[in-house]
């Protein structure tokens, strides 16, 4: 268990090591060399400007993740996302996986309040649950 910790934490620490401006990692970025991998990172920050999102808090989320309540700090604070290869992360809008839902495949989201989530709202901040799986 605690080898695994340090490796997402190395894998997190290499992934924000890109420099003060941040910019969102592929969904290859989530293996590292020693072929263990990430299911997603989710960011507290984004920007007006692409090449600058993905930055602030990260939140690493291993495969087989299933969250039904937000860690303490990060409900309704995702703002960009990016989910590995092979991967897929399913987000509900209320606690207890309840509310809207959204699958996102792999890939990054820059910026959620782009995506929409029903009539009036889109999905920035708006985050309260996840599931994340890989194949």
């Amino acid at each position: 268990m605690a080898w695994a910790l340090v490796t997402m934490l190395a894998v997190l620490a290499a992934v924000l090591a890109r420099g003060a401006e941040a910019q969102c990692p592929t969904a290859a970025d989530l293996r590292p060399a020693n072929g263990t991998r990430l299911c997603a990172l989710l960011y507290a920050d984004n920007s007006p400007y692409y090449e600058q999102c993905c930055a602030g808090d990260a939140l690493p989320v291993p495969p087989g993740s299933d969250v039904p309540y937000m860690p303490h700090g990060w409900a309704g604070r995702v703002s960009s996302l990016v989910v590995g290869t092979r991967c897929e992360l399913t987000v509900w809008s209320r606690r207890a996986k309840r509310g809207s839902t959204r699958r996102f495949g792999a890939g990054a989201v820059p910026r959620l309040q782009e995506v929409r989530r029903g009539l009036f709202g889109d999905w920035n901040d708006a985050i309260r649950a996840f599931y994340c799986t890989c194949k």
